[in-house]
């Protein structure tokens, strides 16, 4: 029987779909708060997590990054506000599947089968483990997500908080690009506007902190008026444009 997690501060939906679920032959445990979830999930195994975006307090997005730090449980995102940037969002931070709320339960039946299927095809191949890693390297770069600790070409660097969450979530999509909407919301906790250049103003400090120890390697690329990506390759990359830096991203 495949245990589940339901982290949402609904306690009548906690209770229609922990009856609707248990029906349907999983085992269900409910919390209605981010830190409660995060808690529960690191003490039990749990064979997925469903996740509602709108929490008090710890928001879904939080929460998440929260799990991802520790563990890869599959998690499937709920939200009521069903906007196209919540699912993005959900799914560049290790989401496994997203819902919009209203839905019909055996929809989300179906979709909990399809990724408990999708994650056992992954652990029998060898290749489930990539992409919720709780460490994860890119060329001479490593982050260590639950120690949040960063070395890049053998040396410590040093991060803040909002350096090393766009570094994160760079990692996780390297050689895909991560939009300044993702950015904005994540790493600073708000949605972006057309005249704030608060994301680009850390991800300038983040690129010379990790360039520094090797001149002339390009490790985040600038993709104009739409986002940042990691160069898989960065290791070998010429970073040509030292100076793009300042006319790009500030």
């Amino acid at each position: 029987m495949n245990k589940i997690l339901l982290i949402d501060d609904d306690t009548g939906l906690c209770e229609l779909l922990s009856e609707y679920l248990t029906a349907e032959g999983f085992a269900i445990k409910t919390v209605n708060d981010g830190a409660g979830g995060v808690k529960l999930a690191a003490s039990e195994n749990f064979d997925l997590i469903i996740l509602d975006v709108m929490l008090p307090e710890m928001n879904g997005f939080e929460t998440l990054r929260h799990i991802r730090a520790s563990m890869g449980t599959p998690v499937i995102m709920l939200t009521a506000r069903g906007e196209e940037i919540d699912r993005i969002v959900g799914l560049e931070m290790g989401a496994d599947d997203y819902l919009s709320k209203p839905f019909n339960p055996r929809e989300l039946v179906a979709r909990i089968r399809a990724v408990l299927r999708r994650v056992k095809t992954e652990d029998a191949a060898g290749t489930g483990g990539a992409r919720h890693s709780k460490t994860l390297a890119a060329g001479d770069l490593e982050m260590e997500v639950g120690a949040r600790k960063v070395t890049c070409g053998g040396r410590t660097v040093e991060l803040t908080s909002v350096e090393f969450c766009i570094l994160e979530l760079l990692l996780r999509n390297a050689g895909e690009m991560v939009t300044r909407e993702t950015l904005f919301k994540i790493a600073l906790g708000r949605d972006s506007s057309a005249y704030d250049r608060s994301i680009d103003v850390h991800v300038s400090k983040l690129r010379k902190k990790l360039d520094a120890a090797e001149t002339g390697v390009e490790r985040i690329k600038t993709i104009r008026n739409a986002g940042y990506l990691y160069v898989l390759d960065s290791a070998k990359t010429e970073g040509k444009d030292k100076d793009k830096d300042k006319a790009e991203a500030v």
